[in-house]
């Protein structure tokens, strides 16, 4: 057997975006070093307190022939959102109702609910998640996997869906929001889905496609991989803990996006 290559720690900064190896001046940082610490901070709370454009997430879905509702939570500005997380997975009591007259229309309920919200990084939601959305539904389609309604969520946990799915009468529900900013991705998507939405559903109970941005998951890997769980979950009627995500067992194929 032969031994492994000796590497030195300088080598690992090749393999990871994580602070290794950064050198020091006396007993700190080298200002390099600093400064570029302070910057990807100055970047994550940005994208944490970044508005969320609502209107340029639904034009886009418009650009993919898809239409969105727009719906919000209880937590009604975005400070209130960070300090009260247990708002944002309610609706309020207006889109209570839209919801609830959507869903009256049985002949649109389909399969599958999409959910579009902000959660902790609106900055990951207007990079990826529509260009996300451009594999994934030709993905959904050969599948034959009915998107009923979409909508797209200001101020949205991800339990914000468990009520949007129930309410529109949805047998999955799939929730693209932004993640935690970290040093290293401010503009990470995540992914979350959940069979039969309602409320007082657990973390146990959906799954999570995450660290969906260009230095992470492609949108290739990540639509292969969500379209892979959306047929199973409605094969096998679970999700959670009882569905394991196997997809890598499989080949993704690169998708042809779309003409915009």
């Amino acid at each position: 057997m032969n031994d492994p290559v000796a590497r030195s720690l300088p080598d690992l900064r090749a393999f990871t975006p994580a602070r290794v190896a950064l050198g020091r001046a006396g007993v700190s940082l080298p200002t390099e070093a600093l400064l570029a610490f302070t910057l990807d901070h100055a970047r994550a709370r940005d994208a944490v307190h970044a508005a969320f454009d609502t209107a340029a997430v639904i034009a886009s879905l418009g650009d993919l022939g898809l239409s969105g509702l727009l719906v919000a939570s209880q937590a009604s500005d975005r400070q209130t959102y960070l300090r009260r997380p247990d708002l944002g997975r309610r609706l309020d009591q207006a889109s209570q109702r839209l919801l609830a007259s959507a869903g009256q229309g049985g002949a649109r309920a389909g399969q599958l609910a999409i959910v579009i919200g902000d959660g902790l990084s609106p900055t990951a939601v207007h990079a990826h998640a529509v260009e996300l959305l451009r594999r994934l539904v030709p993905l959904l389609g050969a599948d034959h996997v009915a998107i009923g309604h979409m909508a797209v969520a200001a101020g949205a946990r991800v339990a914000l869906g468990d009520e949007i799915g129930e309410l529109l009468g949805a047998r999955i529900v799939l929730v693209l929001l932004g993640e935690r900013p970290g040093l290293s991705a401010p503009d990470s998507l995540g992914a979350y889905l959940t069979i039969a939405p309602r409320l007082g559903l657990t973390d146990a109970d959906r799954n999570c496609v995450s660290n969906i941005h260009r230095a992470g998951l492609s949108y290739d890997e990540a639509a292969f991989k969500i379209a892979w769980l959306v047929r199973e979950a409605l094969a096998r009627g679970a999700t959670g803990i009882a569905l394991k995500d196997e997809s890598s067992d499989r080949t993704p194929r690169p998708i042809a996006a779309p003409d915009k």
